[in-house]
């Protein structure tokens, strides 16, 4: 495994650790890494809800990047509490491709034996004709 993504997972295990918080919302179900093509690894956790009002890892993660003016991200990975790497969902996907033109080459562990590129996880491209 690539060296960059083992100290991703890393980075990801140590703040996956599910917290219920009240009777309506518990975080950390999923912890995500991501390293931008400066080098810096940013992180994040999941939020849920009982309204749907809670966000994925990834969200997180990428709001903490983008918050330091960065949104080329180089390789991402998610993990979960329960200690099993995650693919991200539809719309985690497409906000990284969102943030950032050149991250449809984004480097994306899928499983702890496979990493593909956004652009293979994203096969029609969503454009906006407005």
């Amino acid at each position: 495994m690539n060296k960059d993504f083992q100290i991703l997972i890393e980075e990801a295990k140590k703040i996956a650790k599910k917290r219920i918080l009240n009777e309506y919302a518990s975080c950390g179900h999923c912890g995500c890494a991501l390293m931008t093509a400066k080098g810096n690894i940013y992180t994040g956790i999941s939020i849920r809800t009982k309204c749907n009002l809670g966000k994925c890892a990834e969200y997180a993660a990428i709001a903490e990047m983008l918050k330091h003016n960065e949104s080329e991200i180089k390789k991402i990975v998610s993990y979960s509490a329960k200690g099993v790497i995650y693919s991200p969902c539809g719309s985690c996907r497409e906000l990284i491709r969102m943030v950032d033109d050149k991250n449809l080459e984004t480097q994306v562990m899928v499983r702890e034996d496979k990493v593909c590129k956004l652009k293979e996880l994203l096969p029609e491209i969503f454009i906006s004709k407005h």
